[in-house]
């Protein structure tokens, strides 16, 4: 009987089998590196101009991706799958990062993966989300490469022995890799800067997609001060007691207040080049005359509202710890270290904070922070609509709750406070204005006339949208005052935009490039001026009895995300805790501090001047201190200044 002959699993000597399955894993991280940058730069010219331009960037980014390769190879013994299983994650990347700059325009980056759990929900916000043409040609140039290893497997297979070491010393290299010490070796080697912390725009640019969150993995937070110990930290407390002794605060009023964040609102009559039929923020400049108002300065463009929360809550920013941790999933014990706004009014139990959003729980963490913050409850949607208000008609506007439907449950919460003897302090989050602005939205509806010659006909629907939810904002804006008026408790209304829209146009410029208000998309070429220009917004706070604004009703003064919390304190003559009392003594140096840019108290964006380094200096010891450090003055910062000795 013939034997049947079989084909050998392998072909070779095992010494050119791992010079083979090394060459593999090489070529196929290489592969992954283009195919990422090439989904992410639109071109495949583009990523070899990175390529030439940033080599020690595009080395490093191959060097990962081959020993991700190579060592998932020896571990399962078929390069071929775990070249396959690389590739896949390098393009869920590449197009979590397409899609991310198409919501906002700004770049992926570790914090975003705070976010991971509700992706869903985010890109429901989003709208109508489609791969470009770019990822199924880089998606098609992978699976040839993973083919090419597939049907190459003999001449690099390994087994016994030899796979087995090869998988040691492969996962002993990796993880060396993923120490400090171990990358900032390969990052020296490459004559890549792994250390200096960047904005995330010239992080994504010069580093590419991998290795920018890479980097954002091991950069570090704040470092502690020169001298810090307990003795150096009394006297940072002893500097700040005489700072805050130096004025004298506003009389102490307890008007309910109302603090209104409103999705993307901002002032339509500063983009150029448009002509409107009328005035679509009537009521928002009708009443900046009675109000304090101004330019408000973000710290985003186009997203970020959670963030952006967080900062104006809890006075930190995302300079204060370290790059690539997410705002709003830090340690829950790291909430608590400082009393927050809500609780600088909620802990004299005169006040009751409350939080209403107009839309669900799944965003931003807000189910967990928020009662760490001192809100007594959370409304969301649902919630809001079991209130038992009186409404006719739908009570959703575009895809989310009205404005107006919102302020209506806000005034029925603060009668129910002031009914049980307290204050109120509600903070409300609205969502008619929220993106997506297709031109469905609001079923073709445009109250207001509007001409742009620099836009064509399908992009004029995109900017209705955006000047019908905006108009929608300020008709309930003038609806809550209005009603305020009429009421005999004693209210402050602060009112502010989070972050100009996104509002990118069918050919994936922005509205903003359109009219010249910069060069590109993104903020990599953007100057100073063009940064605070664009990410700012409006605000007023306004009060249904002017005694109540200190004599400050109609004056202008600019504010920010981290400046409006201490602003309301102060106007309310709050007996704040040195904490809020120093982010107030801050706000009249410096208005907004991040990775990106510095605008001053004057909201001009520059440098800080030397006499005015010191404030900044006492905020960076306090929040190291109580962030980072022993919290050897946390507990004192949480006290007034004049409990000091």
């Amino acid at each position: 009987m013939l034997k049947r002959k079989t084909l050998s699993r392998t072909l070779g000597p095992a010494w050119l089998r791992w010079i083979l399955f090394a060459a593999g894993a090489v070529c196929m991280g290489t592969a992954v590196t283009v195919a990422v940058q090439w989904v992410i730069s639109d071109t495949l010219p583009a990523v070899f101009w990175w390529a030439e331009h940033y080599p020690g960037p595009f080395w490093m980014t191959v060097f990962l991706y081959s020993a991700a390769v190579f060592t998932g190879g020896a571990l399962t013994g078929r390069l071929w799958a775990s070249g396959a299983a690389v590739g896949a994650v390098g393009l869920i990347l590449a197009l979590v990062d397409y899609f991310k700059n198409a919501i906002n325009g700004t770049p992926l980056t570790l914090e975003d993966f705070g976010l991971a759990a509700q992706a869903g929900d985010v890109a429901g916000l989003a709208g109508d989300l489609t791969p470009p043409q770019d990822f199924w040609m880089a998606a098609a140039a992978l699976a040839l490469c993973v083919a090419v290893l597939f049907v190459t497997t003999r001449l690099t297979r390994l087994e016994g022995r030899v796979r087995f070491l090869t998988f040691g010393v492969s996962l002993a290299a990796v993880i060396g890799l993923c120490s400090v010490p171990g990358t900032g070796a390969v990052a020296k080697r490459l004559n890549v800067d792994f250390y200096t912390r960047i904005d995330a725009a010239k992080n994504h640019y010069e580093n590419g997609l991998t290795l920018s969150l890479w980097r954002d993995r091991f950069l570090q937070g704040k470092t502690a001060p020169e001298g810090y110990c307990e003795s150096y930290m009394q006297a940072v407390l002893a500097r700040i007691d005489e700072l805050l002794g130096e004025e004298e605060p506003f009389p102490e009023t307890t008007p309910n207040v109302i603090m209104i964040l409103s999705e993307s609102f901002f002032d339509l009559n500063n983009l150029p080049d448009i002509a409107y039929e009328r005035d679509p923020l009537e009521n928002f400049h009708a009443l900046e005359k009675e109000s304090v108002s101004g330019t408000f300065h973000s710290h985003y463009l186009g997203y970020g509202t959670g963030y952006i929360e967080m900062s104006m809550l809890y006075g930190i920013n995302g300079l204060d710890i370290p790059p690539g941790s997410n705002i709003c999933f830090m340690d829950n014990g790291l909430y608590e270290r400082f009393d927050a706004l809500p609780e600088q009014y909620t802990k004299s139990g005169r006040y009751r904070a409350e939080m209403l959003h107009a839309f669900d729980n799944s965003l931003y963490n807000r189910t967990v922070t928020y009662p760490l913050l001192g809100f007594d409850q959370l409304h969301f949607s649902e919630d809001v609509q079991n209130f038992g208000m009186e409404w006719e008609g739908n009570v959703y506007g575009g895809y989310y709750l009205r404005d107006q439907y919102l302020f209506q449950g806000m005034l029925e919460r603060m009668e129910k406070i002031n009914a049980e003897g307290q204050r109120a302090f509600l903070y409300g989050i609205t969502m008619e204005n929220h993106q997506p602005f297709d031109a469905k939205k609001f079923g073709y509806e445009c109250q207001i006339g509007v001409e742009c010659g620099k836009l064509d006909r399908d992009n004029m629907f995109i900017l209705k949208v955006m000047l019908e939810g905006i108009t929608r904002a300020d008709q309930a804006l003038g609806w809550l005052t209005d009603t305020l008026r009429e009421s005999d408790e004693p209210t402050v209304v602060v009112f502010f935009g989070d972050h100009r829209p996104n509002l990118f146009m069918i050919d994936g410029e922005t509205v903003y490039t359109k009219l010249g208000l910069c060069p590109e998309n993104d903020t990599l070429h953007w100057t100073a001026e063009q940064i605070n220009d664009l990410y700012s917004t409006d605000y007023l706070i306004w009060a249904n009895d002017a005694a109540l604004l200190q004599g400050q009703a109609g004056t202008k003064k600019e504010s920010s995300i981290t400046a409006i919390g201490p602003q309301l304190l102060k106007l309310t003559g709050q007996p704040v805790s040195r904490y809020w009392g120093l982010l107030e003594k801050v706000s009249e140096v410096c208005l907004t501090n991040t990775e990106l840019y510095f605008v001053n108290g004057e909201g001009v964006a520059s440098r800080l001047a030397p006499e005015q380094e010191e404030l900044l200096q006492l905020r960076d010891a306090v929040i190291y201190d109580a962030l980072y450090g022993r919290q050897y003055i946390t507990a004192a910062m949480n006290e007034p200044a004049e409990k000091a000795a």
